[in-house]
C-alpha cells in the first residue's frame, strides 16, 4: 500500500530530526496530557473488563478438569503478552491518531503549515516529533497500568465467582509468569506508540481536498491503525518468541 512507504518515509525524517535543536519539552508535556491523562479511563475500562471476561470463560472451561487454579496464570500470560498492550494500541490508539490527522489536516487545508515553512521553521521538528516522544511515555504506562486493572479484575472473578483461592491463584500466577512476558507486552506498545503516531501524523499531512478530504483521512487513520497494529502484533510476536524463547 502506498501508505506504508509514506509512513516509513516520514519515520526516517523524524529520525533524522530527533537530535536537532529546539526540544520542545513543554509540547511534549501537552501531548502526553492529551494522549495519556484524557485515554486513561477508556483504556482501564476495557483492561478490566476484559480480564474479567478471560477470568469468566477460562474458569468455566477449566472447571471440567479440575484447573480453575490456573485460571491465573492464563489471564496473565494474555493480558500481559497479548491483550493488554493490543487493546490499549487499538482502543487509544485510534482515539489519538484520528485526533492527530484532524489537527495536522486542519492545517493543511487552512495553509497554516505552509506557513510556517514560509517562516522557516521545521514543521517534522514542530509537530511530529514531540508527538511521537510524548507517544513512547504515553502507551508504555497505559498497558502497565492496563495490564494491572486486567489482572485485578481476573482475579476477581475468578475468586467472587468461580470460588477459587486467592492465595492460590496469584501464587501459581507468579509461578508461571516471568519478567520476559511483562517486557514483551511493554515492548509491543512502544512500537505500537510510535506506529499509531506515525500514521496519525503522515495522514493529517498529506490530506487534500479540503474538509472532504480531510473526513477521508481520518477514517481512513482509524482503519489503518486497527490493521497496522493487528499486523505488526503477529511480526512482533514472532520475534519477541525467536529472541526470548
Amino acid at each position: 500500500m502506498e501508505w506504508y512507504g509514506g509512513i516509513g518515509l516520514l519515520g526516517i525524517r523524524v529520525l533524522r530530526n530527533l537530535a536537532l535543536p529546539p526540544k520542545y519539552g513543554q509540547v511534549v508535556l501537552q501531548e502526553v496530557e492529551v494522549m495519556g491523562v484524557r485515554s486513561l479511563g477508556v483504556a482501564l475500562v476495557a483492561a478490566g473488563f476484559t480480564g474479567m471476561v478471560l477470568a469468566l470463560q477460562s474458569g468455566v472451561n477449566m472447571a471440567r478438569f479440575g484447573a480453575e487454579t490456573y485460571v491465573g496464570p492464563l489471564v496473565a500470560l494474555s493480558m500481559l503478552r497479548e491483550l493488554g498492550p493490543v487493546l490499549t494500541a487499538i482502543l487509544v490508539g485510534g482515539k489519538v491518531a484520528s485526533g492527530i490527522t484532524a489537527e495536522l489536516g486542519s492545517m493543511m487545508v487552512t495553509e497554516q503549515i505552509d506557513a510556517l515553512r514560509s517562516l522557516g521553521v521545521n514543521y517534522i521538528k514542530r509537530l511530529v516529533v514531540p508527538r511521537i516522544f510524548a507517544a513512547l511515555i504515553v502507551f508504555p504506562l497505559l498497558t502497565i497500568l492496563g495490564d494491572g486493572i486486567g489482572l485485578l479484575g481476573g482475579a476477581a472473578i475468578a475468586v467472587l465467582e468461580r470460588g477459587v483461592d486467592w492465595y492460590a491463584y496469584w501464587n501459581t500466577t507468579v509461578y508461571w509468569v516471568t519478567p520476559r512476558d511483562f517486557l514483551t507486552g511493554v515492548g509491543k506498545s512502544v512500537v505500537f506508540g510510535a506506529l499509531i503516531t506515525l500514521v496519525g501524523c503522515y495522514n493529517g499531512l498529506s490530506s487534500t481536498g479540503g474538509t472532504e478530504g480531510l473526513g477521508r483521512a481520518t477514517t481512513a487513520t482509524v482503519v489503518q491503525v486497527a490493521i497496522g497494529v493487528i499486523v505488526s502484533d503477529f511480526f512482533l510476536t514472532k520475534l519477541f518468541l525467536f529472541l526470548f524463547w
